[in-house]
């Protein structure tokens, strides 16, 4: 199951974007999906993203056990 969402881009990078596109022979859905894809493998790999990615879920679950007492 797909989730659709709405991304509003500027008008100067949506034409960029729009030619990539048909210049690769794809839909702009599917270069956006591609590019999200690649920003994700990158941030996987990246030790400074997962160390703040940790300590804001260490932050939120400090939240979540304060709000549980």
């Amino acid at each position: 199951m797909t989730k659709q969402t709405t991304v509003r881009l500027p008008p100067e990078l949506a034409e960029k974007a729009e030619a990539i596109a048909r210049a690769e022979g794809k839909s702009l859905n599917q270069l956006i999906l591609d590019a999200l894809a690649i920003e994700i493998d990158r941030v996987r790999s990246d030790s400074d993203f997962l160390n703040r990615l940790k300590k804001m879920v260490d932050r939120d679950q400090e939240i979540l056990d304060e709000l549980a007492k």
